[in-house]
């Protein structure tokens, strides 16, 4: 067995671990750097009531506190199932190098995690959306904006 396959098997071992605890859904992830599990997740969203809890959150999360950085430079993310719109985001934010998945979204949703809604959702204009986005206040936001640009000691990422 090649070490991506033992990676991406402790992370299904994890989905494991947390549905059959009653912690959420059936998704493990595992962040690796240098050989070495340095983040571990399993899907938190019942145990926790956190929406974002999602394994490769948890697991992104973990890794980051672990480095003392918010990104995971030359790091592999290995999760049980390809990943929702939203740890898509969190992936790409934490810049691993990889990420090797199991089962696909169609899985996901032949079970009942129907990711697909959200990726449509996406593309409607805002006012067509279930849940529809009012832009206000522009002007007053852009403020911050301004003060940003202008600060000298800011962390870029």
């Amino acid at each position: 067995m090649d070490s991506h396959e033992k990676f991406l098997k402790e992370a299904i071992r994890l989905s494991f671990e947390g549905m059959r605890n009653g912690d959420g859904g059936p998704f493990g992830a595992v962040v690796v750097k240098n050989g070495e599990i340095i983040g571990r997740g399993n899907n938190r969203v019942a145990a926790t009531s956190d929406p974002t809890a999602h394994a490769e959150v948890v697991a992104i999360r973990e890794a980051c506190r672990h480095l003392g950085h918010f990104q995971l430079d030359d790091c592999i993310l290995y999760t049980s199932c390809e990943p929702c719109p939203m740890c898509l985001g969190a992936i790409y934010w934490a810049r691993p190098s990889k990420i090797f998945f199991a089962c696909t979204k169609a899985d996901a949703a032949e079970i009942g995690f129907d990711d697909d809604f959200i990726y449509h959702e996406i593309d409607l204009p805002l006012p067509e959306r279930k849940i529809p986005a009012i832009q206000l206040l522009r002007e007053e936001g852009l403020k911050a904006f301004d003060e940003w640009n202008r600060m000298e000691d800011k962390v870029v990422y």
